[in-house]
């Protein structure tokens, strides 16, 4: 197989000492990240790429398993642009073959392969999201069934002949599964191989993953060393915390931040987290640099209100997303739905007949409460509003009409009664 730009191990004996400007791009690199290996070898890499002006490739795959991406989808996709504002090539990978396998990465069951069809309607919203965070005229994408789909039968053995069973079951979900009399599907051991063999194609010098693809990443770098290549470093970031501050974020936990959210409803639930959280977002989210961040978090531990640098995280975020026109209004909008009780411009507006509609059925009906406990539950504990009075009665029925219905700080919807 012919790589994008061959390099072989030899190259790493001959890496000039290490520039002041080498280590601060290792330091960049290090921010916020949770493991660099090797770290000796990435400086190494930044050295020498500063001495022949050739630039590092760094290598970044996403399975296209979902249309939409969140703000945890983003912090390796800030690693990138921060690598790429260093003058490196960045390659978005879209995994559009891979995803036909199937990651097993964390799971205890056999995670159901996509259909070609899936697969391509969901790529087709990836890059375009991932480009509110990346340089797009910068970066590279590539498919990995560029190389994967041609590899064929024959391929598929010599590639796998180079890789051993036990070494793959040392893999935690695969040892857990294996031990616990669960089923692994042969395809799902494929899947390692083939993302490893990407890192082959590409030619990468560094890639980039969540701590849950650490396994993946290291498979990677030995296939490298296999086909004669100079292996790469892997750099792993941490999974984001969800607003919840406990579970990762994720859309099926509802405790994310799209990225396509209305400016108003990102930067709402942006202002909902705690106060140490926010610390945690501004490392793995922010683009200000460290220092900056170290000077803000002083200033909130001698007096200054915590709220300020939060409102400034949000503003940030919503202008990287949207505009900064748009961050300005969703403060406005913000400020003057909690200090003056105003209702939100974009109010979602519902049609319900049948009155007298029981609240709790209107909550749920509204969408407000995912079900009529959760709502009874609002009721109970004091956040539900209809035209700004506060209502606790589990029995009240609301009788034809046109309401406001509130629930917590952030839902509104006008409901109107037939």
């Amino acid at each position: 197989m012919k790589a994008d730009n061959p390099r072989t191990e030899g190259s790493a004996r001959t890496a000039p000492a290490a520039s002041e400007s080498a280590r601060e791009a290792l330091a960049v690199s290090l921010r916020g990240c949770d493991e660099l290996l090797i770290e000796s070898e990435w400086l190494a890499k930044l050295a020498r790429s500063e001495a022949t002006r050739r630039p590092l490739r760094i290598k970044l795959g996403l399975d296209p398993t979902a249309p939409d991406l969140h703000l945890g989808h983003t912090v390796v996709l800030n690693k990138m642009r921060q690598l790429q504002d260093l003058g490196h090539t960045v390659i978005f990978l879209i995994g559009d073959f891979t995803a036909m396998i199937g990651d097993p990465s964390g799971r205890n069951a056999t995670r159901p392969p996509l259909t070609r069809k899936q697969i391509e309607d969901n790529a087709k919203t990836y890059f375009s999201q991932a480009s509110l965070v990346l340089d797009a005229e910068r970066t590279e994408i590539r498919y990995n069934s560029e190389w994967s789909d041609p590899l064929g039968a024959r391929g598929m053995i010599e590639l796998a002949a180079k890789y051993t069973l036990a070494r793959m079951l040392e893999r935690d979900d695969f040892t857990k599964r294996y031990r616990g009399g669960l089923p692994i599907s042969i395809h799902e051991l494929l899947y390692p191989l083939m993302q490893g063999y990407d890192s082959v194609a590409l030619a990468s010098d560094i890639e980039l993953g969540g701590t849950d693809q650490k396994f993946n990443l290291l498979v990677g770098r030995e296939l490298q060393r296999e086909y004669g290549q100079q292996p790469q470093c892997i750099l792993t970031m941490p999974l984001l915390e969800g607003l919840d501050g406990v579970e990762k974020m994720s859309k099926s936990k509802g405790n994310y931040v799209g990225i396509t959210e209305a400016p108003g409803e990102m930067f709402g639930k942006l202002m909902s987290i705690s106060d140490d959280l926010m610390w945690r977002y501004y490392e793995l989210l922010s683009m200000r640099p460290m220092a900056e961040i170290e000077a803000l978090r002083e200033q909130c531990s001698r007096g200054r209100n915590p709220r300020d640098a939060k409102v400034a995280l949000g503003q940030e975020i919503v202008a990287r997303f949207h505009s900064k026109r748009a961050a300005d209004d969703a403060l406005a909008e913000f400020e003057a739905r909690f200090r003056q009780g105003a209702i939100p411009s974009d109010i979602a507006e519902v049609v319900l007949a049948g009155a007298p509609i029981p609240i709790g059925q209107v909550l749920k009906q509204a969408g407000l409460a995912p079900s009529t406990s959760e709502a009874l539950r609002n009721l109970e504990q004091g956040g539900v509003r209809v035209d700004g009075e506060r209502v606790s009665d589990k029995g009240l029925a609301l009788a034809a009409g046109s309401y406001v219905v509130q629930v917590g700080k952030r839902r509104f919807a006008r409901v109107t009664i037939s």
